[in-house]
């Protein structure tokens, strides 16, 4: 399978990168879409099972995160991928941890991770812009952001059953993002 060739454009530095690990990156979408519908199958619960679902979902996120991250190793983004992924492992471990968290405490931690998740997710989008798939992870960075906003916004009136199809919407996002990137990579690829 023939790789695309790094070129004068930008972001073809990090495409390339992409386009050697097109594979991990698939998969690793489609780890982040199950994710993503997990969450979204199972909205309902107490404030207890939420936390512990979303500790568990963040870790596994976390995982796909980090994994992700080795796909553009060597890129700016390598490192900003990396401490969004330490950061949901983290956070989806305490929770696992420590279930009795407030409800509020996990909305902020939520929001904060969304936030930053979106920011990483659209500085590479950026960095991809001229290729074609860029806005893919451009739309999961506004909706990662936007679900950080609402979250922190929505304090007092968040129900479980709103945090659940936000995680969900969040993750599923991120990961058919990562998807179409990666089937962007595998057209090239083959000329197409």
């Amino acid at each position: 399978m023939a790789q695309p060739t790094p070129d004068s454009r930008p972001g073809q530095m990090i495409f390339a990168a992409l386009a050697k690990k097109n594979d991990r990156l698939y998969w690793g979408g489609v780890a982040m879409a199950i994710v993503g519908a997990l969450a979204l199958l199972f909205p309902f619960g107490a404030t207890l099972a939420i936390a512990i679902m979303a500790g568990w979902l963040l870790i596994l996120a976390g995982a796909v995160t980090i994994a992700d991250a080795f796909t553009v190793e060597g890129t700016g983004p390598f490192f900003g991928q990396l401490l969004i992924g330490l950061l949901k492992l983290v956070l989806g471990i305490y929770l696992v941890r420590h279930p009795d968290v407030s409800m509020v405490l996990l909305t902020l931690l939520l929001a904060a991770v969304f936030v930053i998740d979106g920011a990483a997710q659209l500085a590479m989008a950026f960095e991809l812009r001229p290729v074609d798939g860029w806005g893919w992870l451009l739309l999961a960075g506004i909706v990662a952001i936007a679900v950080g906003i609402l979250l922190a916004a929505e304090l007092d009136a968040m129900s479980q059953i709103t945090l659940g199809i936000l995680l969900g919407v969040s993750f599923l996002t991120s990961g058919l993002a990562r998807i179409a990137v990666s089937h962007r990579l595998t057209a090239m690829a083959k000329g197409r």
